[in-house]
């Protein structure tokens, strides 16, 4: 008689088997290979309700195992729902209406009844109780997988195994070590708790296990001979992690909480105990070791997620081939309201397999307190859990309750396994919960009453595990008074050394009021002419048979006679500056979006056969002794992106590392980078980074957006030469100043606003000397009048420079000066102020931009001016206005035209 395969609310199982079979047989179980095959000429929509005539006997065994498979899949989909990961609840009774038996149209006259099973949990077949009870121990413990929505079967399947294997409790030597953990992070936190209350220190308790969960990590990778391990995390549980994995001695935190630290130190002024960085050498057990550092980072939480990116990437290139691939682990701590609400986290997700940003996976924990600041889940995410934007990445998601640290060592080790094979991204929700309130001296009953209620009766784990571990028998009283004692003796020893702390910590006084001229290194950058004649060859020496694009020729022609004919423009001096420095042996990384062929069309740096789509890099064929240009075009991301390369950066200082806006005013984007990294990381942690910045500046009609690089906002974060902020207006000058950048060994951050319109401006060329000769010149004087019959000087910087001298050479005009300032900052007063010593004493000086009054460079040259003091200070500009520029290209052409012309006058 016919049979009806009726799945009802789970004919989703079906609709998906189906699709991965017509896929790829080979992706689902034999079970249904062979119903598919028989319901192959069928529609959708009847495969779900097949009916099919055949014996009786045969046809009931073939739809019951196809019934139990689809109960198979529907636990491995949707297990993790009824999973028991929350420490503070016990798992709801009745499970999930989806994985009830009955919706398969599975009963208990089944019972007793041998269902044909493909190998699951290791056997042929099964009865449907052992089924049940198999679904329940792989998926329904205490911890919840989330594999499924990954579209390889090859990896799904490399999870189900190991998901469904056998699992062995591990031995007492394991046992013992987790307990030791344990009693390391509890012990810190609760002499920190006694001996400074009142102190914020965001600690690690209710998550403990978080310290079980790395040191498992990275034993696991000292076994696989990982070179070093970076670690990017918030402050919550960070001094914790800096104690017991990086080593930071108890002292030197201790000193910290005392607010010991020499304020005359050369690390400026300082930051809070909890966002600091540090390095060391993480001590397993068994004495393995290997190296690990922790990420500086700002309270803006998940920023450090891309910085530490960027640093794993840099020491990854600097290992360059040299064994395993991906020799550095990049390990990041998440806090479960910031993974789930802040959009940098989505960007660096979407780096996590991008050619310029590869770390070969990244293991992301996720140290889940169940609550934000005091925000619940509800009012934080839309989504189910913290972790779900994560499945767009196809990241693996492993959910894992922290008080069975058992569980989190299992998981760990799955997931750095993982990251191991299939160089991808996978993430451990440490489900747990957060003893205090956001800081220490937070009440958080106020807000959620009834879970801290819970709270606060609840044991710690360490010692839920070791009453367990005495349950179960696994190890003796005197072993567990053993770590009793160890965990007493933490206590003592931190005690001690507290107490043996000097009372000052005097260090030398390296820090004076001359950073800002110390910031100033000249470098020797001019080179040879042999050597510019050589890089230029390299734009035209393609390989045979490489065709490129019809439109990309002549340019890369002209190139090559530009040395001769003394015209070479703005990507032509780059392209010399990035040559010659690679023919010096310095490495170059260039990023941005759409930055290999530029914004613009000029620069052209990788090449597209026009008939293959090959790609051809001319400047890494200058020969096998030159550094390695690295051009990448970066995601649709500002924030994230610059993060990266700020972060490369650092671990890179021997590379000129360039970011490019595609247009400047896209630098908003990453305003974080820039306030907390860029701008302040030296003076705050120490941390010194000479990354580059790109952006493209100057109204020229395109309306309020892309006109403004907001120059303003660069120079009000500059003090004690802590970056250097150019507008350079000749293709030579640009060109010192990035050799100068990439030679330097002591350089800061750099900031050039770079042209637009300038790029193929016949005016804005330089001639061979000005690269082979001299260096950059933070002032470029005006030897086209005479000085002493000079009546006004214009000082301007970038783009106007062209217009004014194009009025002044229309106008016949002789006793005007234009001097360009080429550097902002640090701001050459001593140059401007010989250059202005040229000039009678009663010459008007008027600071000239395109910019309105309120913005642009005149509110921070305006002082400096007047502090020139010889002369009466003016300003030409456009009047105050809240946006950089107006909509109307007729409106711009107008108002260039009046604030050009009112310079004259």
């Amino acid at each position: 008689m016919p049979q009806v395969l009726e799945f009802g609310l789970n004919a989703w199982v079906v609709d998906e088997q189906r699709q991965r079979y017509l896929h790829d047989p080979a992706s689902v179980d034999q079970t249904w290979r062979d119903f598919f095959a028989t319901t192959a000429s069928l529609p959708a929509q009847q495969v779900r309700t097949a009916t099919a005539v055949r014996r009786e006997d045969g046809d009931e065994a073939a739809v019951k195992a196809v019934r139990v498979a689809a109960l198979i899949h529907a636990y491995r989909v949707r297990g993790h729902l009824v999973a028991d990961t929350d420490p503070l609840t016990s798992r709801a009774a009745g499970g999930h209406p989806e994985l009830d038996v009955a919706t398969f149209g599975l009963h208990d006259e089944d019972a007793e009844e041998e269902f044909v099973v493909d190998g699951f949990a290791g056997r042929a077949t099964m009865t449907l109780p052992d089924v049940q009870d198999a679904l329940q121990e792989f998926y329904c413990r205490t911890v919840g997988f989330e594999y499924m929505h990954i579209q390889d079967s090859q990896e799904r399947r490399w999870i189900q195994q190991r998901i469904e294997d056998q699992q062995h409790r591990p031995d007492r030597a394991e046992q013992l070590q987790i307990l030791y953990r344990l009693g390391a992070a509890e012990a810190f936190e609760t002499f920190l708790q006694t001996k400074y209350v009142g102190h914020k220190r965001y600690s690690l308790e209710g998550g403990e296990s978080a310290i079980v969960l790395l040191d498992a990590l990275l034993r696991r990778a000292i076994k696989h001979g990982a070179r070093e391990a970076v670690i990017g995390m918030a402050h919550r549980g960070r001094l914790n992690v800096l104690a017991n994995i990086i080593g930071k001695s108890y002292a030197q935190i201790f000193h910290e909480f005392e607010d010991a630290v020499d304020i005359r130190s050369a690390q400026g002024s300082g930051d809070v105990k909890y966002h600091l960085g540090a390095e060391g050498t993480y001590r397993a057990l068994d004495g393995g070791t290997i190296a690990v550092s922790v990420v500086a980072n700002p309270s803006h939480l998940e920023i450090v997620g891309p910085v530490a990116q960027g640093v794993v990437r840099a020491k990854q290139d600097l290992a360059g081939d040299q064994g395993e691939p991906f020799p550095v682990l990049p390990v990041v701590l998440h806090g479960d309201a910031a993974f789930a609400g802040q959009g940098v986290v989505a960007e660096t997700l979407n780096m996590s397999q991008l050619p310029g940003y590869r770390t070969g996976g990244t293991v992301h924990v996720i140290v889940n307190n169940q609550v934000g600041f005091t925000t619940l889940p509800a009012n934080a995410r839309s989504s189910t859990y913290a972790t779900d934007v994560a499945r767009t990445v196809e990241a693996p998601v492993f959910h894992v309750n922290g008080d069975d640290p058992e569980a989190v060592v299992r998981v760990a080790r799955l997931a750095f396994d993982y990251r191991q094979t299939f160089h991808k991204d996978v993430v451990v929700d440490l489900v747990c919960y957060r003893r205090h309130g956001h800081s220490e001296v937070d009440d958080p009953s106020i807000t959620q009453p009834v879970m801290y209620d819970r709270i606060d009766v609840k044991a710690s784990v360490r010692k839920l595990y070791a009453e367990a571990l005495l349950r179960r028998g696994d190890i003796g009283e005197h072993q567990a008074e053993g770590a009793r004692r160890n965990y007493q003796e933490h206590l003592e020893r931190a005690f001690a050394e507290t107490r043996a702390l000097p009372t000052s910590g005097a260090a030398e006084d390296s820090h004076s009021t001359g950073a800002e001229e110390r910031a100033v290194h000249q470098t020797a950058t001019a080179i040879e002419e042999a050597t510019a004649r050589h890089v230029i060859r390299s734009q035209t020496d393609l390989p045979p048979r490489f065709t490129v694009h019809p439109r990309v020729l002549p340019q890369l022609q002209r190139r090559t006679a530009m040395l001769d004919t003394g015209t070479v423009d703005w990507a032509t001096a780059e392209t010399l500056a990035i040559g010659s420095l690679l023919l010096e042996g310095v490495p170059v990384r260039l990023a941005g979006q759409d930055s290999r062929r530029g914004t613009f069309g000029q620069r052209h740096a990788v090449l597209t056969d026009r008939r293959t789509g090959a790609e051809y890099t001319p400047l890494n064929a200058l020969g096998p002794q030159a550094g390695n240009f690295t051009p990448y075009d970066s995601m649709l991301s500002e924030l994230a992106a610059l993060a990266f390369e700020y972060g490369y950066s650092l671990a890179r200082p021997d590379t000129l590392v360039l970011w490019e806006a595609q247009f400047g005013d896209f630098a908003n984007g990453a305003q974080t980078v820039v306030d907390e990294y860029i701008a302040s990381s030296e003076q705050k942690w120490g941390q010194r980074s000479a990354v580059t910045l790109l952006l493209p500046h100057g109204l020229e009609g395109q309306g309020p957006d892309h006109s403004s690089a907001r120059i303003e906002r660069f120079l009000q974060l500059c003090a004690q030469g802590n970056m250097t902020v150019a507008v350079p207006s000749s293709p030579s000058n640009y060109f010192h100043l990035l050799r100068q950048q990439g030679l330097g060994r002591h350089n800061r951050p750099l900031v050039v606003f770079t042209p637009k319109s300038m790029l193929r401006s016949k005016a804005a060329t330089s001639g061979l000397a000005e690269f082979t000769r001299g260096g950059f010149r933070a002032v470029l004087p005006d030897h086209s009048v005479d000085p002493a019959r000079a009546g006004r000087v214009l000082l301007c910087s970038g783009k106007v420079f062209y217009d004014l001298d194009a009025h002044r050479r229309s106008s016949g005009r002789s006793d005007t000066a234009i001097v360009r300032v080429e550097r902002l900052y640090p701001f050459p007063e001593e140059d401007l102020a010989a250059e202005l010593a040229r000039f009678p004493s009663g010459a008007q000086v008027r600071w000239v931009q395109e910019e309105p009054e309120s913005q642009g460079a005149w509110p921070f040259v305006a002082p400096r001016l007047y502090r020139l003091g010889d002369h009466p200070i003016g300003c030409v500009s456009r009047p105050e206005a809240p946006a950089p520029a107006v909509g109307s290209a007729r409106r711009h052409a107008m108002e260039q035209e009046t604030l050009v012309a009112s310079a004259f006058h």
